[in-house]
């Protein structure tokens, strides 16, 4: 039962545990709420039993009643403390163990993925879902599986005192458990469609926050308000359908529920006047009938939220099955020449392949360059040399090693990245380049700025170092942002260094500042760099051309420059002043 809990509610083992516990404290706490039920019975069968008998009824001692009374009011405040514990505190607790662990399975996917993957979406599983969940289980299922445990054992019990009156009080629960089966599948497919659209809207006001500039830049924000009004208004007409769908449903199942009573009254009496069934026995039925609908009736409402944990749930387990990135943690390379053997790759199965048959090495100490025209594979390759992905045929190798045999983080270790798009955090510039060694002194992030040419802009900053620069950096230029991502990597000090358009969208003082801080990155390391300006090459070690996912050339820029008609030295033709005029 156990691992059926974990699997079914995508749950820890310690979260599976809980919620049993939590189900059956929530058992006893219904029956706890029977006691007064009971006193009342026992408190009128004294009275009335003398009565029945021909006797006069005469009012004994009160005190074991007053006992009885203040018994029960402990027992069903140490059983709801247990209950609340149990369902509630522990519940937060395992909300707190599926975050933490959608965060560490998320750190262990391949990077590609949050490429693939919509982020307004995944934060929405991430965030929306989980709270959800968390509410359903601390507000519902417990109760749920509670409430029908209560209602089997009372069935049960009073199937033994008389079977007549319990098939009278109880034939609506199947009946109400049948409709709500039988509407399952509508009342899903309403919750998902409404599910979906309701992350259209979110996706579409992420958009427009994240597109702001393009559609004021080109007069689309008439376009754009009428598109999210059009997905806002099927989300609310959905949201309508469904909760009228849910409303109908759950109200004639407490319609059906209330019918228990009515029927319990017409049965009762007709046995009470065959003699078949004496009047306490029918007193005590109506007594507890009258608190014996209430667990049934939350079980009912609660029972509808169970069909919508299925979406959820799904996508929680969708997450965590994927197939993770592993290899060893410890490893030991002779040096860090970086080697791609035969490489083939497509970003996804059936699709066509985005390299073909690639062979080159990138050598410990040198700059290799990956030039050629766009689309033609180059930041692919620089990618699948720090593992983003794994490649579908051949290898790459790193000091010898497979690189497919060491964990990514592992891996990563050894890379310092430099991306065309930069990445800042809403912190200092100091917390922002102290990302590359989290452990850094003060000292060793202002000596890596230093080399990375920030001082220029940083000292006019308010607060020097110490300025908080947005969202993103978004009080930067892109050359600004540039430097402090080269700052960040000098500080990391890896063996590798990977520069993926580091100047493509900068001018050119701004290249030249740039360029100065590469100079300080690369000393020494295995250096792999993407460019499409020549002037960023031309000192590299080796250039290697990639085309349409092959490699047609590779050299040095000065053999490459001597092969009449080859790719770049036409590149190079082309951006040299002289033959644009």
């Amino acid at each position: 039962m156990l691992k059926y809990i974990q699997k079914r509610f995508a749950m820890s083992e310690q979260g599976a545990k809980d919620f049993i516990k939590g189900a059956l404290w929530t058992t006893l706490q219904n029956f706890s709420f029977m006691l007064p039920v009971i006193l009342v019975y026992l408190f009128l069968e004294h009275i009335l039993a003398p009565y029945l008998n021909g006797q006069e009824a005469v009012i004994s001692s009160l005190w074991p009643y007053i006992v009885f009374s203040i018994l029960s009011v402990a027992t069903v405040y140490v059983i709801a403390w247990h209950q609340y514990n149990n369902t509630y505190i522990s519940v937060y607790n395992e909300s707190a163990v599926r975050r933490i662990s959608l965060a560490e399975k998320l750190r262990k996917l391949p990077l590609s993925y949050f490429g693939e993957r919509n982020l307004s979406d995944l934060t929405s599983t991430v965030m929306q879902d989980a709270t959800d969940l968390e509410h359903t289980f601390s507000h519902a299922v417990p109760q749920l599986v509670g409430s029908l445990v209560t209602l089997a054992l009372a069935m049960a019990g009073l199937s033994f005192l008389n079977w007549q009156l319990a098939i009278a009080v109880f034939w609506v629960v199947p009946v109400a458990l049948m409709l709500l089966q039988i509407t399952r599948r509508m009342q899903t497919k309403e919750h998902r469609a409404g599910y979906l659209l309701k992350r259209a809207v979110t996706e579409k006001i992420q958009e427009g926050i994240r597109q702001v500039q393009e559609i004021k830049s080109y007069g689309h924000e008439e376009a754009y308000l009428h598109e999210l009004s059009g997905v806002q208004a099927r989300f609310e007409k959905a949201q309508i359908k469904g909760e009228l769908l849910i409303g109908v449903i759950i109200n004639a199942a407490h319609s059906l529920i209330k019918l228990g009573i009515p029927t319990l009254i017409l049965v009762g009496a007709t046995l009470l006047l065959d003699g078949n069934v004496d009047f306490l026995t029918y007193l005590f039925f109506l007594v507890l009938s009258s608190v014996i609908f209430n667990p049934l009736l939350n079980a009912l409402e609660h029972g509808a939220v169970l069909f919508f944990l299925d979406i959820r749930i799904n996508r929680m387990k969708e997450i965590m099955d994927l197939p993770v990135q592993s290899g060893t943690t410890g490893y030991h390379v002779d040096d860090y020449t970086i080697r791609f053997n035969r490489v083939g790759f497509s970003y996804k199965d059936g699709e066509g392949k985005v390299l073909h048959d690639v062979s080159f090495e990138a050598r410990q100490g040198e700059v290799t360059a990956l030039i050629g025209p766009s689309g033609g594979g180059k930041s692919t390759a620089a990618k699948l040399a720090a593992r983003f992905w794994d490649v579908n045929n051949g290898s790459i190798t790193l000091g010898g090693t497979d690189i497919t045999t060491i964990d990514p983080e592992t891996l990563l270790k050894n890379y310092s990245i430099v991306f065309q798009d930069v990445v800042l955090f809403n912190a200092s510039v100091m917390d922002n380049i102290r990302i590359g060694k989290k452990d850094a002194s003060d000292g060793e992030v202002l000596c890596a700025a230093h080399a990375a040419r920030c001082d220029d802009f940083v000292h006019n900053l308010p607060q020097g170092y110490r300025t908080i620069i947005g969202e993103n950096g978004s009080t930067l230029s892109g050359g600004e942002r540039q430097r402090i991502s080269i700052a960040r990597a000098l500080l990391k000090d890896a063996p590798i260094v990977l520069l993926d358009e580091a100047t493509a969208s900068v001018d050119a003082e701004n290249e030249t500042k740039i360029q100065a801080g590469i100079s300080e990155l690369v000393t020494g390391r295995t250096v792999l760099i993407i460019a499409h300006r020549m002037r960023t090459v031309a000192n590299a070690d080796k250039v290697v051309v990639l085309k349409e996912g092959q490699v047609v050339e590779q050299g040095t820029p000065q053999e490459l420059l001597k092969k009449n008609g080859g790719v770049y030295k036409n590149m190079v033709e082309l951006q040299t002043p002289h033959n644009r005029e």
